[in-house]
């Protein structure tokens, strides 16, 4: 008997390959800034939900808290292109500071004169936090929806700590570098095709490097971790330092994610920390197939596609739409689209065999 086509090695890494070439290809097809620009974005929350993919899906860890990296190095990176914008004699701090009455530089803003200084604790910061946070929760044994209650007490600490100090964040403003990236002599502009290709590489670089992750030994540990905590255990391996790497590794891609997410559109506020938008992560991995990797990419592209189209029309009346569509994939389809593919694809296996036996 044939086995899925779905669960093959060979053509799970032939699909991915072929859907990241058809992807570098958009910008060239469309022809549009407006609309290279709305799918650089769309690569990029196509990357938060990847990183949901990874720690809940195959992790097991159901993590509200995505956005805390995401918002963190989006601030990280608005930080370093606003001091790419001061000048240290003339203009040695932001617009927003004078109004908020501060003289000085604080010395947090420092580092961030240094462009690639500045990158590098965009990423690091965030990174470093999960790693303090996840070991913080499993080694306490922390798990299953408590996982979710902490990381959304977390998140919305953070968020309040991002509006409330408007004279380091500029508050619910947020900061908005008057010019693109600058690496070097070169200027990243957000609404080139350059642009769009360099959010594609990363995530191809971060998706394709998942895969191998997961394919690995350690992708393996992960999801026996994910089945039954306790038997891992049992066989003498550290549940908790799974779940912090895990948990860690999820952290930086969403940091990642930020960072681009600044480059494309040049502005951060606390709306990067909100729990709507963390929650929204969730919605996109469970829509496209958590337990697929492009499945969740996929979900994200969905979602927010039809979100551009109607949410200017709908305003807030998309939320109602968005959480109608978690239920019925909760309800119908709990493997998402990505399962949807699965069961086709096992019943066109089962067909022939059908067939041979009768």
């Amino acid at each position: 008997m044939r086995s899925n086509l779905y669960h093959n090695t060979t053509a799970q890494w032939i699909v991915y390959v072929v859907f990241f070439a058809l992807m570098a290809f958009v910008p060239i097809v469309i022809d549009d800034t407006f609309t290279t620009n709305l799918f650089a974005r769309f690569l990029v929350l196509g990357m938060l939900a990847l990183s949901v993919s990874l720690v809940w899906g195959f992790g097991g860890i159901l993590s509200l808290g995505q956005g805390i990296a995401f918002g963190l190095a989006a601030y990280g990176m608005g930080m370093t292109m606003q001091m790419q914008s001061q000048d240290p004699e003339s203009s040695p701090i932001p617009s927003f500071m004078l109004t908020n009455e501060l003289t000085k530089l604080p010395l947090l803003w420092e580092p961030f004169w240094h462009t690639p200084t500045g990158i590098v604790l965009a990423l690091l910061v965030p990174t470093v936090f999960f790693l303090i946070f996840g070991a913080m929760m499993f080694q306490a044994r922390v798990a299953g929806v408590f996982v979710a209650i902490v990381t959304l007490a977390m998140l919305s600490a953070w968020y309040s700590m991002a509006f409330d100090m408007q004279p380091y964040t500029a508050g619910f403003n947020g900061i908005s570098p008057p010019s693109p990236l600058k690496l070097g002599e070169h200027i990243v502009d957000p609404y080139s095709n350059e642009a769009y290709w360099i959010a594609l590489g990363m995530l191809t670089l971060a998706t394709l490097g998942l895969k191998l992750l997961l394919q690995s030994k350690f992708g393996l540990i992960v999801q026996a971790v994910r089945e039954d905590p306790e038997r891992a255990r049992f066989l003498g391996y550290s549940v908790s330092g799974y779940q912090i790497a895990v948990f860690t590794v999820s952290g930086f891609v969403a940091a990642l994610a930020g960072v681009l997410w600044v480059m494309i559109v040049q502005y951060v506020s606390p709306t990067s920390l909100e729990v709507t938008f963390s929650v929204s992560m969730v919605i996109w991995a469970a829509v496209g197939g958590r337990m697929s990797l492009l499945g969740a990419i996929l979900g994200a592209f969905f979602v927010n596609g039809i979100q551009s189209y109607l949410g200017d029309e709908m305003l807030y009346g998309f939320l109602l739409v968005l959480g109608g569509l978690f239920i019925l994939i909760v309800r119908f389809l709990p493997s998402g689209l990505a399962g949807l593919l699965e069961s086709l694809l096992e019943r066109l296996v089962r067909r022939p065999a059908d067939q041979r036996g009768q």
